[in-house]
């Protein structure tokens, strides 16, 4: 697992962190899952926030993962009661954040594995793909459906995604079945360049970051 700790809440680009090394963003429509998968894979409860009220994220909010490397958990999008006025503020900073930052070393795109490929998501995908930065795309919710429902699903959208030339990996993701942990913990692993420490002699708990 990862260990992660809250670290700041970022409102505007100016406050982003100066010492970052390393960042990977967690993206996804508003209610996909994104907070209760980052608390998954952190294996922490409430490290990000999780609402059953859509748009509850407003934030860029960093969890410091080992020193000047980041998880940051985008707000959602897709909300659309949000104030037009709040939409036009989080499309500015996670269009910024996207687009500027050059220690984002990866995204994770979130999607409800019942509601995969949705506009919204093709447009931040199609946004994003310039950038030449990696897509990591969990199909969460996973649990919802059979095997013999979410498997052709999982190959559709990667087939699409092959097809449209994204650089891009998919897989199956479920927060209370904790499917996929293991599989997004390597990927972002990888990207921010942290390894899994080996476990102390007598650790039962088994390996951490911290």
């Amino acid at each position: 697992m990862l260990n992660a700790a809250f670290h700041t809440t970022v409102a505007q680009l100016r406050e982003l962190p100066l010492d970052s090394l390393a960042e990977v963003a967690f993206a996804g429509r508003s209610n996909a899952g994104k907070s209760s998968a980052i608390n998954t894979l952190c294996n922490h409860k409430r490290l990000a926030f999780v609402s059953k009220m859509p748009g509850r994220t407003q934030h860029l909010n960093f969890f410091r993962v080992e020193e000047s490397r980041y998880l940051v958990d985008l707000p959602g999008y897709g909300y659309a009661r949000a104030p037009k006025d709040q939409k036009h503020v989080w499309q500015a900073l996670i269009g910024g954040y996207l687009g500027q930052r050059p220690q984002l070393a990866g995204l994770v795109m979130i999607m409800d594995v019942r509601h995969p490929l949705t506009e919204l998501d093709r447009s931040l995908l199609d946004w994003f793909q310039p950038s030449g930065r990696p897509v990591h795309v969990l199909l969460s919710k996973s649990d919802k459906l059979s095997r013999s429902q979410s498997l052709p699903i999982l190959r559709q959208v990667r087939t699409t995604l092959l097809g449209a030339g994204f650089d891009a990996s998919v897989q199956l993701f479920s927060s209370p079945k904790r499917e996929g942990v293991e599989e997004v913990e390597s990927v972002v692993r990888g990207w921010l360049g942290v390894q899994k420490k080996n476990p102390t002699p007598g650790d039962e708990a088994g390996p951490t970051l911290s």
